[in-house]
């Protein structure tokens, strides 16, 4: 390895090459283990987000239906601002939204963890709220009976109060974000609950944050569609010109845009309360085997939804019998 002609020196570099060498092939051995090491590391990471990226579009599916509610609710609920306010509003809610998902997450993976068979009993009972979500709102779509709606005044307010107000309907909005938060979660951890808790963790978080980001994302774009629509109709004076006729269109479209969504959302809870009901109840599962799921799913959520609806009827009834 070093050559040297003086004897004095060549009789104490031959051991110095041995050491030297030694290590350089110790060296080698270690640099060697550590990337096919590193190498099976990123095949394990890789297996890992694939097996998360299927799961998530699984789980993604399983919760289009509360996504489609969620995402009508959040339009209706965030528009009626004044323009210079919508954003700041939505961006309020949006954040309650993310403080609702991070207290809910650590309580759903603690159950999962320590008791999974409370998921599905979670997973069922929030199945008999969707189901009596939707059969409400077709029993208010053919009754006429709505919940009664603020009516519109020509009242002028002061600033504090045009704030309280804000305040109370941003409240109003994270509350309901709440509940539709655990329903999410719950059936996106009922999607995962036979895998890993690391892939439960993976694949719930990463449907919340999407949930999340993709309602209010969506929800912006809608309540600004008439503000884009009247800045079209100002481009220029004409009456009849190209940028006029989308204006109107996006300014007349967007409550129909959120009746739309409404009823969307409303088949979609039926869909998904009675997927709930068919996948974990086995009685349920073969109930009407002839029939194709979606529909046999359909049935069923109505049908569930409607004594729902009749039992909730009658509790209120006796109720207010009580309290006269």
């Amino acid at each position: 390895m070093f050559e040297c002609t003086s004897p004095k020196i060549s009789g104490w570099l031959g051991p110095v090459n041995f050491f030297i060498l030694f290590h350089l092939i110790k060296t080698y051995r270690l640099i060697t283990y550590m990337a096919s090491g590193f190498f099976a590391l990123l095949d394990d990471i890789a297996t890992l987000m694939d097996d998360v990226a299927t799961m998530s579009k699984v789980a993604a599916k399983k919760t289009a239906g509360i996504l489609g509610d969620d995402l009508a609710v959040n339009a209706e609920k965030s528009s009626g601002f004044i323009a210079s306010r919508e954003i700041p509003v939505l961006w309020a809610i949006t954040k309650g939204s993310l403080l609702n998902k991070l207290m809910i997450l650590p309580v759903a993976f603690l159950l999962s963890a320590f008791l999974p068979w409370t998921i599905a009993i979670i997973l069922v009972l929030g199945g008999f709220y969707l189901a009596y979500e939707g059969a409400e709102k077709i029993y208010e779509f053919f009754t006429g009976n709505k919940h009664e709606k603020p009516k519109i005044s020509n009242q002028k307010f002061s600033e504090e109060e045009i704030l309280i107000m804000e305040k109370d309907k941003i409240k109003s909005a994270i509350v309901t974000d709440f509940i539709l938060s655990i329903e999410i979660i719950i059936i996106t951890l009922g999607t995962v609950a036979k895998e890993g808790i690391g892939i439960q963790i993976l694949v719930v978080s990463i449907i919340s944050i999407l949930a999340t980001i993709g309602v209010y994302g969506i929800v912006a774009l809608i309540i600004r569609m008439d503000n884009l629509g009247v800045r079209l109709l100002s481009i220029n004076e004409e009456d009849n010109s190209i940028s006029d006729f989308f204006g109107r269109l996006l300014v007349q479209s967007l409550p129909y845009v959120i009746k739309g969504l409404s009823i969307i959302g409303t088949i979609a809870l039926l869909l998904v309360a009675g997927g709930i009901f068919v996948h974990n109840i086995d009685f349920l599962h073969h109930l009407i085997p002839v029939l194709p799921a979606i529909v046999q799913e359909m049935i069923i959520g109505l049908i569930v939804g409607a004594i729902t609806l009749l039992l909730v009827f009658l509790v209120k009834s006796s109720w207010r019998q009580i309290k006269k």
